[in-house]
């Protein structure tokens, strides 16, 4: 890898020389580090928020006091002690980029504390809610019923995070295998078993609904070019007549992706979130259910059922075991209910002799 080149601060303009710094190390985190897409725009809204803050100040000149101040115009924000800490974090490694280019001579983003973070249990549905949730999507109600459950299937089959589900291929699923290839944080492949329940949601949406929304924008393209060439053989008899053509979205007559829209095209990030929120309204689970809950909801589960720690944090892709732990506190949280209502020394009332 060639070296980088250095970046020294010009006097000419301190307001552009800061601005290309900024510019400088997107391109080193997404090209150089090749971070994710969504983590780039993570740091991008980061480092606006910390320029919005900086205002006329000179970035090499900035003390550790004036930092502290950066905190404090986080937490007057209204933002919470994670996007508090994830914006100093972002800041830390900004800064150490800058001192890695002569920019500034110390990295004192390293000095500033995060707000202390309460441990969260992650929202997890109950096995019965679950079975429930599989099954929600309706054909009586829902348009995109059978695409809806495969999702669903999948997300819970799986384990998949938001952005790893909308940019599954269908060259990455082996139905024969009944597996599909997961592309995850830096860009790690791993493969991920498929259950009988998500392999056949997954053909009934693959065989059937998902042929058919290309087969209706064929069809909707052909009309209008039947309709352009009406227009172009008018135009050629009257050319003193002016036409014009009604403008129109790009028609997808195929997509590489495993799950589209309605107009084929590929899945956004938010509307996988609309859509599990939806769903688990409807069955009245709790408001706070997203993609990332089915995710919770997986691991949780087979750690109930008699799963090893270390072979979920397989499954879920984590570097370190310490992330997967937090499913333990999940399951002793049910344990101790458990214990609680059912043992007749418990804090909860004593069962009758």
């Amino acid at each position: 890898m060639p070296p980088r080149r250095s970046l020294t601060p010009h006097n000419v303009s301190l307001a552009s020389s800061q601005r290309r710094w900024l510019g400088n190390f997107l391109e080193y985190i997404a090209h150089e580090r090749q971070l994710s897409r969504n983590t780039c725009f993570a740091y991008r809204a980061d480092l606006i928020r910390f320029y919005k803050w900086l205002g006329s100040r000179s970035i090499p000149e900035l003390t550790i006091q004036e930092l502290a101040d950066f905190v404090d115009f986080l937490s007057k924000d209204d933002l919470s002690p994670t996007s508090i800490a994830r914006n100093l974090t972002s800041l830390r490694v900004f800064f150490r980029f800058l001192l890695g280019e002569g920019v500034v001579k110390q990295n004192i983003a390293e000095l500033l504390v995060s707000p202390r973070l309460w441990e969260r249990l992650p929202t997890v549905l109950t096995q019965g809610q679950i079975e429930r949730l599989l099954v929600e999507p309706r054909p009586d109600v829902d348009e995109m019923w059978i695409r809806d459950r495969a999702i669903l299937e999948f997300c819970y089959a799986t384990g998949m995070r938001a952005s790893e589900l909308v940019n599954l291929r269908t060259d990455d699923v082996y139905l024969d295998r009944s597996c599909c290839r997961r592309l995850g944080k830096g860009s790690k492949e791993q493969i991920l078993n498929l259950g009988e329940s998500a392999i056949e949601a997954y053909k009934r949406w693959i065989e059937t609904a998902r042929p058919e929304i290309f087969a209706r924008n064929a069809r909707r393209q052909s009309r209008i070019e039947k309709k352009r060439l009406r227009l172009a053989a008018r135009n050629a008899a009257y050319p003193e007549q002016k036409s014009f053509e009604t403008p129109h979205k790009e028609i997808r007559l195929s997509s590489p992706f495993a799950f589209v829209s309605r107009r084929g095209r590929k899945l956004r990030r938010e509307a996988l979130w609309e859509l599990v929120k939806k769903y688990a309204i409807r069955i009245g689970a709790p408001t706070d259910i997203s993609p990332h809950s089915l995710r919770h909801s997986f691991a949780t589960h087979l750690l109930q059922n008699g799963a090893d720690l270390r072979q979920v944090q397989e499954m879920l892709g984590h570097e370190s075991i310490a992330t997967t732990q937090i499913y333990t506190h999940v399951d002793m949280t049910r344990l101790r209910e458990v214990y609680q209502k059912n043992h007749p020394r418990s804090t909860g009332e004593s069962q009758d002799s």
